[in-house]
């Protein structure tokens, strides 16, 4: 939301804001909600792709390769979590062990998209820094997560600070079983959603009315 906004005033006052300006404001804006400025959430929407986040050298954040026939499964219960009582539920200390295993998984995980190697990818999609700590906060997560296991997803975890829950599947068939199993076991509440989708990588567009995404 904070990037169509955004994005639409820009346009619609002839765009006297760079891309740059844009982003620095969508981050601040993004840190009013969840209480520190970041832009996990804003740089991938509003740029498109696959980002990992830099902040270093002048630059928010670098675009790496992605598997372009994975399929992500999203799902929202229809429950509100609090960014920063989801935040709070995080250590103030890390044992050194997870933040070895942390570098370890990012790093290779980052390698394996440039070489292509979805068996190596896969394996390296382990949160162990967020997840232990949220899973058991969010009803129906760990009985999802072991169902999706069940049905052969590619793996699955927390968007964010939750509620949502994602998946990965490399074939529409198994995306779709696992679109079904989380329609009936995951949403809970009204206004609860279940999406199969593909990574965009324009970002924010402005579309005419014959335009779809």
């Amino acid at each position: 939301s904070i990037v169509a906004a955004f994005h639409a005033l820009n346009q619609f006052f002839n765009q006297p804001l760079d891309p740059e300006q844009l982003l620095a404001m969508m981050g601040e804006l993004e840190g009013r909600v969840s209480g520190s400025v970041h832009y996990d959430n804003v740089a991938p929407a509003f740029l498109g792709g696959l980002q990992l986040m830099v902040q270093s050298v002048g630059r928010v954040c670098e675009e790496l390769p992605f598997f372009e026939h994975w399929f992500w499964i999203l799902a929202y219960p229809g429950i509100s979590l609090s960014t920063a009582e989801m935040r709070a539920l995080l250590p103030a200390r890390y044992d050194r062990s997870d933040v070895i295993k942390f570098g370890h998984y990012l790093s290779s995980f980052v390698h394996a998209l440039y070489r292509r190697d979805q068996p190596l990818a896969v394996a390296m999609l382990n949160d162990v820094v967020a997840e232990p700590y949220r899973s058991s906060h969010i009803p129906g997560y760990l009985k999802a997560k072991a169902a999706l296991r069940e049905i052969g997803v590619l793996g699955s975890g927390i968007s964010g600070s939750g509620p949502t829950l994602f998946a990965i599947a490399d074939d529409l068939k198994t995306a779709r079983q696992a679109e079904e199993l989380l329609q009936a076991t995951y949403l809970s509440h009204e206004g609860g959603f279940v999406r199969v989708c593909r990574i965009d990588r324009r970002g924010a567009r402005v579309l005419s009315q014959k335009e779809t995404v």
